[in-house]
């Protein structure tokens, strides 16, 4: 398995008729790959690839169960870690059949932008384009667009090279 210590990196899985679908943006404290530890899985799920220069730590099976078992902040640590991406993965199947497409765009956004975590409120984005955010929110690179537009145009993001959220994002998604 795997722990990013810094940069970032898509989660993405390919179905057997090859469509494939970003299922998740990692950053700095995120593991992957940490399936291994459950069972004896033969294959990968998924793909890790950086969309930003990462150094990631690569940490062996057999290391990490003995962590787990001996150091227990560090396995207090992931399993409040694991736990709260089993409730992201639900919220963001929740978002994806009950919400309108904008919503769950400015829903991934502030996500992506980690918003309200180490108290900041304007974030950049590095490393993830519209056909990426096509691929997580289930719709086209050119519906991304027009509410991205939208969304610069409202003062929400701003867009010189980087991108960068502002907190009035969460408007778009409390009051739509």
């Amino acid at each position: 398995m795997f722990y990013i210590q810094d940069g970032t990196a898509r989660l993405s899985v390919v179905s057997n008729q090859g469509k494939e679908a970003t299922i998740a943006l990692l950053g700095p404290g995120d593991f992957f790959g940490e399936g291994c530890i459950a069972s004896d899985q033969p294959f990968h799920m998924m793909t890790a690839i950086a969309t930003t220069r990462c150094t990631v730590l690569k940490i062996a099976k057999r290391e990490m169960l003995r962590t787990l078992h001996e150091e227990h902040r560090f396995s207090d640590m992931f399993v409040a870690y694991a736990v709260g991406r089993d409730k992201r993965t639900q919220s963001d199947l929740v978002d994806q059949l009950f919400n309108s497409t904008e919503r769950r765009l400015a829903r991934t956004r502030l996500l992506l932008a980690r918003f309200g975590k180490e108290g900041r409120s304007d974030i950049l984005i590095a490393g993830v384009n519209q056909q990426t955010l096509a691929e997580m929110i289930g719709t086209s690179r050119s519906h991304v667009n027009v509410f991205l537009n939208r969304f610069k145009k409202l003062g929400c993001i701003e867009d010189n090279g980087g991108l960068k959220v502002r907190s009035s994002l969460l408007n778009v998604v409390l009051h739509e």
